[in-house]
Protein backbone atom coordinates (compact mmCIF):
# COMPACT_ATOMS: atom_id res chain seq x y z
CA UNK A 1 0.00 0.00 0.00
CA UNK A 2 2.95 2.50 0.99
CA UNK A 3 4.75 1.03 -1.99
CA UNK A 4 1.80 2.18 -4.49
CA UNK A 5 1.33 5.50 -2.53
CA UNK A 6 4.97 6.25 -3.48
CA UNK A 7 5.51 5.28 -6.33
CA UNK A 8 2.30 7.59 -7.35
CA UNK A 9 4.44 10.53 -5.96
CA UNK A 10 7.40 9.67 -7.66
CA UNK A 11 8.62 12.47 -10.04
CA UNK A 12 8.32 10.01 -12.80
CA UNK A 13 4.99 9.08 -12.30
CA UNK A 14 2.04 10.08 -14.90
CA UNK A 15 0.28 12.03 -12.09
CA UNK A 16 3.05 14.06 -11.02
CA UNK A 17 3.80 15.05 -14.74
CA UNK A 18 0.89 16.20 -15.24
CA UNK A 19 0.41 18.59 -12.13
CA UNK A 20 3.84 20.02 -13.25
CA UNK A 21 2.97 20.66 -16.86
CA UNK A 22 -0.82 21.73 -15.32
CA UNK A 23 1.52 24.30 -12.60
CA UNK A 24 4.50 25.03 -14.04
CA UNK A 25 4.87 24.90 -17.32
CA UNK A 26 5.48 28.39 -18.94
CA UNK A 27 3.60 27.22 -21.65
CA UNK A 28 0.46 26.72 -20.22
CA UNK A 29 0.72 29.77 -18.11
CA UNK A 30 0.95 32.03 -20.70
CA UNK A 31 -2.26 30.67 -22.08
CA UNK A 32 -3.88 31.31 -19.08
CA UNK A 33 -2.64 34.66 -18.90
CA UNK A 34 -4.09 35.30 -22.35
CA UNK A 35 -7.07 33.75 -21.98
CA UNK A 36 -7.37 36.05 -18.70
CA UNK A 37 -6.22 39.22 -20.29
CA UNK A 38 -8.65 38.56 -23.15
CA UNK A 39 -11.85 38.15 -21.52
CA UNK A 40 -10.98 41.43 -19.10
CA UNK A 41 -10.76 43.13 -22.31
CA UNK A 42 -14.32 41.50 -23.42
CA UNK A 43 -15.26 42.89 -20.15
CA UNK A 44 -14.30 46.01 -20.76
CA UNK A 45 -14.79 46.44 -24.01
CA UNK A 46 -18.89 45.40 -23.36
CA UNK A 47 -18.84 47.93 -20.60
CA UNK A 48 -17.65 50.82 -22.41
CA UNK A 49 -20.25 49.57 -25.49
CA UNK A 50 -22.95 49.87 -22.97
CA UNK A 51 -22.39 53.13 -21.47
CA UNK A 52 -21.56 54.47 -24.97
CA UNK A 53 -25.12 52.86 -26.46
CA UNK A 54 -26.89 54.17 -23.78
CA UNK A 55 -25.56 57.47 -23.56
CA UNK A 56 -26.49 57.64 -27.66
CA UNK A 57 -29.89 56.36 -27.19
CA UNK A 58 -30.35 59.29 -24.40
CA UNK A 59 -29.22 62.33 -26.86
CA UNK A 60 -31.35 61.31 -29.41
CA UNK A 61 -34.65 60.97 -27.28
CA UNK A 62 -33.43 64.07 -25.80
CA UNK A 63 -33.19 65.61 -29.27
CA UNK A 64 -36.27 64.00 -30.15
CA UNK A 65 -38.97 65.43 -27.35
CA UNK A 66 -37.60 68.68 -28.99
CA UNK A 67 -39.27 68.50 -32.39
CA UNK A 68 -40.99 65.25 -33.92
CA UNK A 69 -39.52 65.99 -37.27
CA UNK A 70 -35.81 66.28 -35.90
CA UNK A 71 -35.70 62.28 -37.59
CA UNK A 72 -36.75 63.12 -40.75
CA UNK A 73 -32.99 64.72 -41.17
CA UNK A 74 -30.72 63.14 -38.54
CA UNK A 75 -31.87 59.45 -39.71
CA UNK A 76 -31.50 59.85 -42.87
CA UNK A 77 -28.18 61.65 -42.80
CA UNK A 78 -26.99 59.13 -39.75
CA UNK A 79 -27.73 55.82 -41.70
CA UNK A 80 -26.14 57.22 -45.05
CA UNK A 81 -22.89 58.56 -42.88
CA UNK A 82 -22.35 54.66 -41.32
CA UNK A 83 -23.34 52.50 -44.34
CA UNK A 84 -20.65 54.65 -46.12
CA UNK A 85 -18.22 54.33 -43.18
CA UNK A 86 -18.54 50.48 -42.69
CA UNK A 87 -18.43 49.95 -46.52
CA UNK A 88 -15.05 52.32 -46.62
CA UNK A 89 -13.47 51.43 -43.85
CA UNK A 90 -15.08 48.69 -42.00
CA UNK A 91 -16.15 46.19 -44.34
CA UNK A 92 -17.25 42.83 -42.16
CA UNK A 93 -18.99 45.19 -39.43
CA UNK A 94 -22.51 45.02 -40.62
CA UNK A 95 -25.14 43.42 -39.46
CA UNK A 96 -25.55 41.90 -36.15
CA UNK A 97 -22.03 40.18 -35.88
CA UNK A 98 -23.65 36.78 -34.52
CA UNK A 99 -23.91 35.14 -37.96
CA UNK A 100 -19.96 36.24 -38.54
CA UNK A 101 -18.95 34.65 -35.41
CA UNK A 102 -20.87 31.75 -36.00
CA UNK A 103 -19.47 31.86 -39.96
CA UNK A 104 -16.00 32.29 -38.25
CA UNK A 105 -16.09 28.92 -36.41
CA UNK A 106 -16.01 27.25 -40.09
CA UNK A 107 -14.08 29.47 -41.85
CA UNK A 108 -10.06 27.67 -42.33
CA UNK A 109 -9.00 30.54 -44.01
CA UNK A 110 -7.04 32.96 -41.72
CA UNK A 111 -7.19 35.65 -44.28
CA UNK A 112 -11.09 35.46 -44.65
CA UNK A 113 -11.29 34.84 -40.84
CA UNK A 114 -9.23 37.82 -39.43
CA UNK A 115 -11.87 39.88 -41.94
CA UNK A 116 -14.26 39.07 -39.32
CA UNK A 117 -12.68 38.67 -36.53
CA UNK A 118 -10.21 41.48 -36.13
CA UNK A 119 -9.04 44.76 -33.32
CA UNK A 120 -10.26 46.98 -36.61
CA UNK A 121 -13.28 45.14 -36.61
CA UNK A 122 -14.12 45.77 -32.38
CA UNK A 123 -13.39 49.55 -33.14
CA UNK A 124 -15.39 49.45 -36.24
CA UNK A 125 -18.49 47.75 -34.60
CA UNK A 126 -18.46 49.51 -31.35
CA UNK A 127 -18.50 52.70 -33.07
CA UNK A 128 -21.25 52.29 -35.91
CA UNK A 129 -23.40 50.98 -33.80
CA UNK A 130 -23.21 53.52 -31.49
CA UNK A 131 -23.77 56.18 -34.64
CA UNK A 132 -26.50 54.25 -35.50
CA UNK A 133 -27.89 54.40 -32.44
CA UNK A 134 -27.39 57.78 -31.95
CA UNK A 135 -29.28 58.39 -35.57
CA UNK A 136 -32.37 56.61 -34.44
CA UNK A 137 -31.74 53.13 -35.89
CA UNK A 138 -33.48 50.35 -34.60
CA UNK A 139 -30.58 48.14 -33.61
CA UNK A 140 -29.20 46.73 -30.04
CA UNK A 141 -25.41 46.09 -28.68
CA UNK A 142 -25.85 42.76 -27.75
CA UNK A 143 -25.32 40.87 -30.85
CA UNK A 144 -22.20 42.85 -31.90
CA UNK A 145 -20.83 42.80 -28.69
CA UNK A 146 -20.29 38.72 -29.31
CA UNK A 147 -18.66 39.87 -32.61
CA UNK A 148 -16.49 41.94 -30.10
CA UNK A 149 -15.61 39.76 -27.69
CA UNK A 150 -14.87 37.13 -30.26
CA UNK A 151 -12.12 39.34 -32.11
CA UNK A 152 -10.69 40.17 -29.01
CA UNK A 153 -10.39 36.69 -27.86
CA UNK A 154 -9.09 35.86 -31.33
CA UNK A 155 -6.72 38.13 -31.67
CA UNK A 156 -5.77 37.65 -28.02
CA UNK A 157 -5.41 33.74 -28.73
CA UNK A 158 -2.27 34.85 -31.83
CA UNK A 159 -0.06 35.45 -29.20
CA UNK A 160 -0.71 32.24 -27.08
CA UNK A 161 0.89 29.56 -28.60
CA UNK A 162 -3.11 28.24 -28.82
CA UNK A 163 -3.47 25.44 -31.66
CA UNK A 164 -6.34 26.01 -34.34
CA UNK A 165 -8.96 24.23 -32.69
CA UNK A 166 -8.65 25.64 -29.22
CA UNK A 167 -8.84 29.41 -31.79
CA UNK A 168 -11.06 28.09 -33.78
CA UNK A 169 -13.56 26.33 -30.80
CA UNK A 170 -12.67 27.56 -27.64
CA UNK A 171 -11.30 30.87 -27.99
CA UNK A 172 -14.25 32.32 -30.37
CA UNK A 173 -16.85 30.41 -28.23
CA UNK A 174 -15.63 32.16 -24.98
CA UNK A 175 -15.15 35.35 -26.73
CA UNK A 176 -18.55 35.22 -28.01
CA UNK A 177 -20.63 33.69 -24.87
CA UNK A 178 -18.33 36.21 -22.37
CA UNK A 179 -19.54 39.00 -24.72
CA UNK A 180 -23.60 37.89 -24.00
CA UNK A 181 -22.75 37.50 -20.57
CA UNK A 182 -21.25 41.17 -19.83
CA UNK A 183 -23.72 42.68 -22.37
CA UNK A 184 -27.25 41.44 -20.09
CA UNK A 185 -25.28 40.89 -17.08
CA UNK A 186 -26.14 37.18 -17.42
CA UNK A 187 -23.63 34.93 -17.25
CA UNK A 188 -25.80 31.73 -17.24
CA UNK A 189 -27.12 33.07 -20.51
CA UNK A 190 -23.89 33.78 -21.84
CA UNK A 191 -22.60 30.03 -21.80
CA UNK A 192 -26.21 28.63 -22.75
CA UNK A 193 -26.14 30.71 -25.87
CA UNK A 194 -22.57 29.52 -26.93
CA UNK A 195 -24.09 25.90 -26.58
CA UNK A 196 -27.36 26.13 -28.10
CA UNK A 197 -26.58 28.87 -30.68
CA UNK A 198 -23.43 29.54 -31.64
CA UNK A 199 -21.56 25.79 -31.76
CA UNK A 200 -25.14 23.76 -31.49
CA UNK A 201 -23.38 21.58 -29.88
CA UNK A 202 -20.55 21.14 -26.47
CA UNK A 203 -17.09 19.94 -26.72
CA UNK A 204 -15.59 19.11 -23.25
CA UNK A 205 -12.12 20.76 -24.59
CA UNK A 206 -13.77 23.49 -24.67
CA UNK A 207 -16.17 24.01 -21.73
CA UNK A 208 -13.36 25.13 -18.87
CA UNK A 209 -12.30 28.19 -21.44
CA UNK A 210 -15.71 29.40 -22.06
CA UNK A 211 -16.56 29.38 -18.54
CA UNK A 212 -13.35 30.96 -17.94
CA UNK A 213 -14.63 33.78 -20.26
CA UNK A 214 -17.87 34.47 -19.01
CA UNK A 215 -16.66 34.33 -15.12
CA UNK A 216 -14.03 37.09 -15.97
CA UNK A 217 -16.14 39.01 -18.28
CA UNK A 218 -19.14 38.88 -16.58
CA UNK A 219 -17.40 39.88 -13.15
CA UNK A 220 -15.81 42.16 -14.37
CA UNK A 221 -19.23 43.68 -15.77
CA UNK A 222 -20.83 43.13 -12.38
CA UNK A 223 -17.97 45.39 -10.93
CA UNK A 224 -18.43 48.60 -12.85
CA UNK A 225 -22.13 48.33 -13.48
CA UNK A 226 -23.18 47.02 -10.35
CA UNK A 227 -25.65 44.18 -9.50
CA UNK A 228 -28.41 45.39 -12.27
CA UNK A 229 -31.40 43.51 -13.67
CA UNK A 230 -31.56 43.96 -17.71
CA UNK A 231 -35.12 45.10 -17.61
CA UNK A 232 -35.61 45.68 -13.81
CA UNK A 233 -37.05 43.01 -11.48
CA UNK A 234 -40.52 41.99 -11.80
CA UNK A 235 -43.25 39.59 -9.07
CA UNK A 236 -45.28 38.51 -11.90
CA UNK A 237 -46.34 34.77 -12.11
CA UNK A 238 -48.63 32.33 -13.39
CA UNK A 239 -51.19 29.84 -10.97
CA UNK A 240 -51.97 26.38 -12.55
CA UNK A 241 -55.89 27.49 -13.51
CA UNK A 242 -56.72 29.01 -16.61
CA UNK A 243 -53.73 31.25 -16.55
CA UNK A 244 -51.98 28.92 -18.39
CA UNK A 245 -53.64 30.18 -21.38
CA UNK A 246 -51.32 32.33 -21.57
CA UNK A 247 -48.65 30.12 -22.68
CA UNK A 248 -50.45 29.43 -25.22
CA UNK A 249 -51.25 32.17 -26.51
CA UNK A 250 -48.26 33.78 -26.37
CA UNK A 251 -45.96 30.78 -27.80
CA UNK A 252 -48.10 30.94 -31.01
CA UNK A 253 -48.69 34.66 -31.16
CA UNK A 254 -44.89 35.20 -30.61
CA UNK A 255 -43.51 32.32 -32.21
CA UNK A 256 -45.53 33.08 -35.60
CA UNK A 257 -44.37 37.37 -35.25
CA UNK A 258 -40.99 35.55 -34.48
CA UNK A 259 -40.76 33.74 -37.61
CA UNK A 260 -42.58 35.88 -39.99
CA UNK A 261 -39.49 38.42 -39.00
CA UNK A 262 -37.13 36.12 -39.64
CA UNK A 263 -37.63 34.60 -42.84
CA UNK A 264 -38.39 38.35 -44.19
CA UNK A 265 -34.77 39.26 -42.75
CA UNK A 266 -33.67 36.08 -44.10
CA UNK A 267 -35.42 36.97 -47.67
CA UNK A 268 -34.50 40.90 -48.05
CA UNK A 269 -30.63 40.17 -46.71
CA UNK A 270 -30.32 37.62 -49.87
CA UNK A 271 -31.91 40.14 -52.49
CA UNK A 272 -34.50 42.61 -52.91
CA UNK A 273 -36.72 42.68 -56.61
CA UNK A 274 -37.57 45.73 -58.27
CA UNK A 275 -35.91 49.09 -58.21
CA UNK A 276 -35.07 48.97 -54.42
CA UNK A 277 -33.06 45.76 -54.74
CA UNK A 278 -31.21 47.45 -57.47
CA UNK A 279 -29.88 51.27 -55.68
CA UNK A 280 -29.10 48.50 -52.77
CA UNK A 281 -26.60 46.59 -54.84
CA UNK A 282 -25.22 50.03 -56.74
CA UNK A 283 -26.16 52.53 -54.15
CA UNK A 284 -25.88 50.94 -51.17
CA UNK A 285 -25.66 54.49 -49.23
CA UNK A 286 -28.35 55.76 -50.93
CA UNK A 287 -30.20 52.76 -50.28
CA UNK A 288 -29.15 53.38 -46.03
CA UNK A 289 -30.55 56.53 -46.42
CA UNK A 290 -34.18 55.64 -47.39
CA UNK A 291 -34.22 53.50 -45.02
CA UNK A 292 -33.41 55.66 -42.78
CA UNK A 293 -36.67 57.79 -44.46
CA UNK A 294 -38.73 54.97 -43.62
CA UNK A 295 -37.94 54.86 -39.87
CA UNK A 296 -38.42 58.96 -39.27
CA UNK A 297 -41.99 57.72 -41.05
CA UNK A 298 -42.55 54.85 -38.90
CA UNK A 299 -41.22 56.52 -35.80
CA UNK A 300 -43.09 59.50 -36.33
CA UNK A 301 -46.39 56.88 -36.18
CA UNK A 302 -45.02 55.32 -33.38
CA UNK A 303 -44.63 58.67 -31.39
CA UNK A 304 -41.41 58.53 -31.45
CA UNK A 305 -41.29 55.08 -29.46
CA UNK A 306 -39.95 52.71 -32.24
CA UNK A 307 -36.48 54.52 -32.45
CA UNK A 308 -33.41 52.81 -30.77
CA UNK A 309 -32.62 49.96 -28.88
CA UNK A 310 -36.16 49.89 -27.45
CA UNK A 311 -35.12 48.66 -23.79
CA UNK A 312 -36.65 52.11 -22.34
CA UNK A 313 -39.88 51.02 -23.82
CA UNK A 314 -39.59 47.90 -22.91
CA UNK A 315 -38.68 48.46 -19.63
CA UNK A 316 -41.97 51.18 -19.40
CA UNK A 317 -44.14 48.13 -20.16
CA UNK A 318 -43.03 46.08 -18.04
CA UNK A 319 -43.21 48.50 -14.86
CA UNK A 320 -46.56 50.16 -16.35
CA UNK A 321 -45.05 53.45 -16.29
CA UNK A 322 -45.62 55.04 -19.49
CA UNK A 323 -47.85 55.08 -22.26
CA UNK A 324 -47.03 53.53 -25.59
CA UNK A 325 -49.23 53.09 -28.64
CA UNK A 326 -50.72 49.66 -29.25
CA UNK A 327 -49.42 49.66 -32.86
CA UNK A 328 -45.92 49.71 -30.78
CA UNK A 329 -44.61 46.10 -30.90
CA UNK A 330 -46.13 45.98 -35.18
CA UNK A 331 -44.15 49.14 -35.61
CA UNK A 332 -41.17 48.56 -33.94
CA UNK A 333 -40.68 45.13 -35.54
CA UNK A 334 -40.94 46.79 -39.12
CA UNK A 335 -38.61 49.50 -37.61
CA UNK A 336 -35.94 46.74 -36.58
CA UNK A 337 -35.87 45.03 -39.97
CA UNK A 338 -35.54 48.26 -41.97
CA UNK A 339 -32.46 49.18 -39.96
CA UNK A 340 -31.10 45.90 -40.47
CA UNK A 341 -31.54 45.74 -44.29
CA UNK A 342 -30.17 49.26 -44.32
CA UNK A 343 -26.51 47.25 -43.92
CA UNK A 344 -25.67 49.32 -40.75
CA UNK A 345 -24.23 47.35 -37.65
CA UNK A 346 -26.60 46.54 -35.17
CA UNK A 347 -28.35 43.46 -33.24
CA UNK A 348 -31.70 42.35 -33.00
CA UNK A 349 -31.79 41.40 -29.29
CA UNK A 350 -33.10 44.49 -27.30
CA UNK A 351 -35.09 45.38 -30.41
CA UNK A 352 -36.87 41.67 -30.30
CA UNK A 353 -37.41 42.06 -26.67
CA UNK A 354 -39.00 45.13 -26.67
CA UNK A 355 -41.41 44.14 -29.56
CA UNK A 356 -42.14 40.85 -27.62
CA UNK A 357 -43.02 42.91 -24.61
CA UNK A 358 -45.56 44.83 -27.11
CA UNK A 359 -47.14 42.26 -28.37
CA UNK A 360 -47.25 40.51 -25.01
CA UNK A 361 -49.08 43.60 -23.88
CA UNK A 362 -51.61 43.30 -26.37
CA UNK A 363 -51.87 40.06 -26.20
CA UNK A 364 -52.87 40.89 -22.27
CA UNK A 365 -56.25 42.70 -23.12
CA UNK A 366 -57.68 39.21 -24.73
CA UNK A 367 -56.55 37.35 -21.40
CA UNK A 368 -57.59 38.99 -18.62
CA UNK A 369 -57.93 36.42 -16.34
CA UNK A 370 -53.95 36.49 -16.44
CA UNK A 371 -51.91 38.79 -15.26
CA UNK A 372 -50.56 41.63 -17.40
CA UNK A 373 -47.03 41.56 -16.22
CA UNK A 374 -46.76 37.29 -16.95
CA UNK A 375 -48.27 38.00 -20.10
CA UNK A 376 -45.48 40.53 -20.54
CA UNK A 377 -42.63 38.71 -19.89
CA UNK A 378 -44.07 35.14 -21.98
CA UNK A 379 -44.63 37.92 -25.04
CA UNK A 380 -41.35 38.60 -24.70
CA UNK A 381 -39.68 35.08 -24.37
CA UNK A 382 -42.16 34.22 -27.25
CA UNK A 383 -41.17 36.59 -30.45
CA UNK A 384 -37.61 36.09 -28.55
CA UNK A 385 -37.50 32.50 -29.37
CA UNK A 386 -39.58 32.61 -32.56
CA UNK A 387 -36.83 35.04 -33.67
CA UNK A 388 -34.01 32.93 -32.56
CA UNK A 389 -35.17 29.58 -32.40
CA UNK A 390 -33.09 28.47 -29.40
CA UNK A 391 -35.77 28.33 -27.06
CA UNK A 392 -33.51 27.53 -23.78
CA UNK A 393 -31.34 30.19 -24.61
CA UNK A 394 -34.62 32.48 -25.09
CA UNK A 395 -35.81 31.73 -21.77
CA UNK A 396 -32.86 32.08 -20.25
CA UNK A 397 -31.66 34.98 -20.99
CA UNK A 398 -35.11 36.85 -20.33
CA UNK A 399 -35.36 34.70 -16.92
CA UNK A 400 -32.23 36.57 -15.69
CA UNK A 401 -33.20 40.01 -17.44
CA UNK A 402 -35.96 39.50 -15.09
CA UNK A 403 -35.17 37.77 -12.16
CA UNK A 404 -37.65 36.40 -11.89
CA UNK A 405 -37.20 32.54 -11.17
CA UNK A 406 -40.92 31.87 -10.51
CA UNK A 407 -41.59 31.75 -14.02
CA UNK A 408 -39.49 29.38 -14.70
CA UNK A 409 -41.61 26.71 -16.12
CA UNK A 410 -44.27 29.24 -17.83
CA UNK A 411 -41.23 30.54 -19.94
CA UNK A 412 -39.81 27.50 -20.56
CA UNK A 413 -42.75 26.38 -22.24
CA UNK A 414 -43.69 29.78 -24.07
CA UNK A 415 -39.86 29.56 -25.34
CA UNK A 416 -40.35 25.88 -26.70
CA UNK A 417 -44.05 26.19 -28.15
CA UNK A 418 -42.89 29.37 -29.71
CA UNK A 419 -39.87 28.02 -31.50
CA UNK A 420 -41.40 25.17 -32.41
CA UNK A 421 -44.64 27.36 -34.05
CA UNK A 422 -41.47 29.88 -35.82
CA UNK A 423 -40.17 26.65 -37.77
CA UNK A 424 -43.75 26.37 -39.39
CA UNK A 425 -42.76 29.76 -41.38
CA UNK A 426 -39.19 29.91 -40.83
CA UNK A 427 -37.49 26.74 -41.65
CA UNK A 428 -33.85 27.46 -40.50
CA UNK A 429 -33.38 29.62 -37.46
CA UNK A 430 -32.42 32.79 -38.39
CA UNK A 431 -28.27 33.24 -37.44
CA UNK A 432 -27.54 29.88 -39.00
CA UNK A 433 -29.28 31.14 -42.50
CA UNK A 434 -27.13 34.39 -42.13
CA UNK A 435 -23.76 32.40 -41.28
CA UNK A 436 -24.39 30.17 -43.86
CA UNK A 437 -25.11 33.15 -46.63
CA UNK A 438 -22.27 35.00 -45.22
CA UNK A 439 -19.57 32.06 -45.63
CA UNK A 440 -21.11 31.73 -48.93
CA UNK A 441 -19.70 34.95 -49.96
CA UNK A 442 -16.44 34.84 -48.01
CA UNK A 443 -15.69 31.81 -49.36
CA UNK A 444 -16.29 32.68 -52.86
CA UNK A 445 -13.90 35.84 -52.09
CA UNK A 446 -11.49 34.11 -51.18
CA UNK A 447 -11.47 31.79 -54.27
CA UNK A 448 -11.10 34.89 -56.20
CA UNK A 449 -8.33 36.11 -54.55
CA UNK A 450 -6.47 32.61 -55.22
CA UNK A 451 -7.25 32.24 -58.05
Amino acid sequence: MLHRVKSAFSPDSPMVKRMRRAWFSPRTWVRRVVLWGGALCVGIAAVLFAIASERANDYFHNLLALSPWFPFLVTPLGLAAVAWVTQRFFPGSQGSGIPQTIAALNMHDDVTRNEVLSLKIVAGKILLTVLAIFSGASVGREGPTVQVGASIMHAFGQFGSFRRFEIDRGLILAGGAAGVAAAFNTPLAGVVFAIEEMSRSFESRTSGTVLTGVIIAGVLSLAVLGDYVYFGRTSASLGTDQSWIAVLACGAVGGLAGGIFSQLLIVTTRSIPGSFGKIRRERPVLFAALCGLLLAMIGFASGGTTFGTGYHEAKSILEGSDYLPETFGVLKLFATLVSYVSGIPGGVFAPSLAVGAGLGLNLAEYLPYAPVGAVIVLGMVAYFAGVVQAPITAFVIVMEMTDNHDMVLPLMATSLLASATSRIICRKPLYKALAESFLEKSEAAARQRGG
